[in-house]
């Protein structure tokens, strides 16, 4: 992009030092992991009941089955990827309560996944599980065994919040859960979803703070759905329950990025992954196909506003890392005409090869 034809943002090296002259800054997101994904999905296997919002099956595409047949199928599927060359893969169990499944299984599991990791396929196990599903002694048991992280679904931390939903624990459980994983020695991950029944972003600005403050490796945040066949279902059609709106989504995940990435969370998805069944079953609740470039680059714009009111000056224009050119005017460039009224319209903003961005003053 060319620069304006009047204050154009300095080039590389002729960008002063940051002082009165501008500001440099760098975005706060932690570097990604780089790791492929195999899911191995234990669908409602060691769940002890059906939460009001869980469309499991349809979510993951994949129907309960026997845990020796999905057994069976990872290490086919994996050995058959390393004939084609691909891996080595993270391997993830999701779908379930990995650490509640019935004996022997959750030690199978892993004794398959130590197998493949020795013939170099798997680099990493993690499970997801429940906080009341995470005592000591099982978790101590599964690390030697060789589980590497354990993210905690742990949805919310407003007791209320969570009694409406039926989770069948409390906050407390949740918190307790973290601790023991890190005594453990295992990573820790955590997934919250907000907008559940009596959930508001209020509440879930607190939620944040208490996940940053856990200092988990990963976090997911699931705006809550509501899927054909569910608990929420039925509410919404009584009147009981209505989801989030997007605008209202959107603004929440958004200020939720940026205690998580200045905690050192890497944050790993945002909203569910798309699935056919599950996206045909959905009646309502705040989807959208570009949902986390939107929130990404919501959450960059309000760091951007930040810089320029911390500056005390209008800006002259926006010197950005390259990386960023799809991202920072938003999805369908919806966010240009906010970057114009901070006085940075798109003629003043050029992306060059750097680390860290430059916003230039203006003289006057």
């Amino acid at each position: 992009m060319k620069p304006a034809a009047k204050g154009p943002v300095p080039g590389p090296d002729t960008l002063p030092a940051a002082g009165p002259g501008g500001r440099f800054f760098r975005h706060p997101e932690p570097p990604a992991r780089k790791s492929r994904i195999w899911p191995v999905f234990v669908t409602f296997q060691g769940c002890p009941g059906r939460c009001v919002f869980c469309a499991q099956h349809l979510q993951s595409g994949t129907a309960p089955r026997p845990l020796a047949r999905t057994l069976d199928a990872m290490a086919a599927g994996l050995r058959d990827a390393a004939r084609q060359g691909r891996g080595p893969y993270e391997l993830a169990f999701y779908g379930g309560v990995f650490t509640a499944l019935p004996d022997p299984w959750p030690l199978r599991f892993l004794a398959e996944a130590a197998r493949l990791r020795a013939e170099g396929m798997v680099s990493r196990v993690r499970c997801s599980t429940r906080p009341d599903a995470c005592p000591p002694d099982r978790l101590d048991r599964l690390a030697a065994a060789g589980l590497d992280m354990v993210e905690l679904g742990v949805q919310t931390f407003d007791d209320a919040v969570l009694a409406a939903a039926g989770r069948g624990h409390d906050a407390a459980a949740s918190r307790l859960a973290a601790e023991n994983v890190r005594q453990t020695g295992l990573a820790l991950g955590l997934q919250l979803l907000p907008g559940l029944p009596g959930h508001d972003p209020a509440g879930f600005a607190r939620d944040v703070d208490e996940a940053a403050a856990l200092a988990p490796e990963i976090a997911r945040l699931h705006p809550c759905l509501v899927p054909a066949g569910t608990v929420l279902a039925d509410w919404r059609r009584a009147g009981r329950y209505e989801p989030w709106d997007l605008d209202t989504t959107i603004d929440a995940l958004a200020r939720a990025l940026p205690p998580l990435w200045r905690a050192g969370v890497r944050v790993t998805r945002l909203g569910l992954a798309p699935e056919p069944g599950f996206e045909a079953a959905i009646l309502a609740g705040p989807r959208h196909p570009a949902l986390g470039t939107r929130v990404r680059a919501r959450a960059l714009l309000d760091i951007v506003a930040g810089e320029v009111r911390a500056m005390g000056r209008p800006p002259a224009g926006l010197a950005a890392p390259r990386r960023y050119a799809g991202e920072l005017f938003g999805h369908a460039r919806e966010l240009a005409p906010a970057y114009a009224a901070l006085g940075l319209p798109a003629c003043r903003v050029r992306f060059e090869d750097r680390p860290e961005f430059f916003l230039a003053a203006s003289a006057v």
